[in-house]
Parts: structure tokens; sequence; C-alpha cells
């Protein structure tokens, strides 16, 4: 498979580190699948089971509240994994996981994904590193919901995507294509209403400038202070 281009894990960041000949092999002990926009991947309280690579394309990872409310907790990327908590502990899956977009995925079985810790040691930091980057930001999340208004919990959520593109000489920052009001809302945990209205209010006072499908922001630093001060 591994001849196939659409079946190298060459994309994947988390076995960056490891040889070719380290990627190949795991290559071969991989599955494959395509999965088309919507198609669910994983399900929340399953079986535990494989580990997923994110080939091409992109998915979320998605809760619902009690009251059926989806809440989305990331969109992970082309280059990206999920599924690695479950196959650690053995527990079932703590999240639902949709394709955001006609994507390759390559598993592993939780075996073999705990063999590959063992036996490759920068193939186990970058897991370390994935879930220390979980934890923090669960923390940011939690802080949010306890300490900021409906508003500045959007706006954190700006800033989180907006830092994804930064410059640090100019201060400029853009979102290219910003997630709709309803992916937003779940994310922040609030309503489409509220979102339209927070992005309206930046607009207006010039601290966001709308470009197309995405969002401009002539000073990071700015919007940084807003979301500090919990300001509506």
């Amino acid at each position: 498979m591994a001849a196939d281009a659409a079946h190298t894990l060459d994309t994947v960041e988390i076995v960056a580190n490891l040889t070719d000949a380290e990627r190949r092999e795991l290559e071969k002990r991989c599955a494959w699948r395509e999965y088309d926009r919507n198609e669910q991947i994983i399900d929340r309280d399953s079986d535990p089971g494989d580990v997923y690579f994110v080939v091409s394309g992109a998915v979320r990872v998605v809760n619902f509240s009690m009251s059926g409310r989806e809440i989305s907790y990331a969109d992970i990327e082309q280059g990206g994994f999920f599924g690695e908590m479950a196959a650690i502990d053995g527990k079932p899956r703590s999240a639902t996981v949709v394709a955001l977009r006609k994507s390759m995925i390559a598993s592993l079985s939780p075996e073999v994904f705990r063999q590959s810790v063992h036996d490759y040691p920068a193939f186990a930091f970058a897991i370390m590193r994935r879930l220390v980057t979980i934890i923090r930001g669960s923390t940011d999340r939690i802080m949010d919901l306890s300490s900021l208004s409906a508003y500045a919990r959007v706006y954190a959520e700006l800033l989180r995507m907006a830092r994804a593109k930064f410059d640090e000489e100019t201060f400029e920052a853009e979102i290219p294509k910003l997630p709709t009001h309803s992916e937003l809302a779940s994310r922040a945990s609030t309503t489409r209403e509220t979102v339209a209205r927070a992005i309206s209010n930046l607009s207006r006072n010039g601290v966001v400038e709308k470009r197309g499908n995405g969002l401009f922001i002539p000073d990071l630093m700015e919007l940084e202070e807003i979301v500090e001060g919990g300001a509506e």
C-alpha cells in the first residue's frame, strides 16, 4: 500500500520523526478507508478500538448535551489523529467523530498502536505532546465557561483560530474561512444569534474586518485584551 500516494502516512505529523522505514512498516499495518462528508467514523461510548490518522480531508470531534444539543470540541485537519485515549486506557470512546468532507483515514489496532509506542520513542513522545495539548485546551475551555460572558467566549474562539495565522511583526491575523455561526455557537456554548451579534460588535468597533468568508484582525493584541477583560 505504501506505493499508493493515498496510502502513505507522510502527511501525518505524529509520525514525522520516524524514519522512512519505520513509517512504511506502520503503513503496512494500517487499515485504509475513505469517508464521505458527514459520515460517522466513531461513536461516543462505543467499545475502545483503533487509533485513526487523517491522511487527507478533515474530521470533527463532537459530543451531545442531555438536551441533544451538539457541542463541537475540535476540527482535526489533514495530518492529525484521534482515538488514542481509548486505545491507551481501554475505556469506551469519549466523543463522536464525523468527516467534515471526503477524507482518507488510516487506522491502527490498539494492540499495534501500543506496541508502536513501545518500539518507537519519537512516536511515544509525540503522543505525550498531544495529550498535554488536550489537557491545556480543556483547561482553557473550563476557564472560559466559568469566567467569561457569552460574547467573550465567542471572542476567545476567534482568538484561538486567529493565532494560527498570526504575524508576529505586524500583529495582524487572519481567519481565512470562518466556521458557521452554528459551529461557533457549539464551540462557545451559546446561540447562533449571540455569535452573530458578537461578531457584528467586533466589526462595528473595527476589531475585525469581514473578508469574503473569513475575518481579518488588524491588531490581535486588541482582541486578546477584550477576551482577557471578559467584556461584552
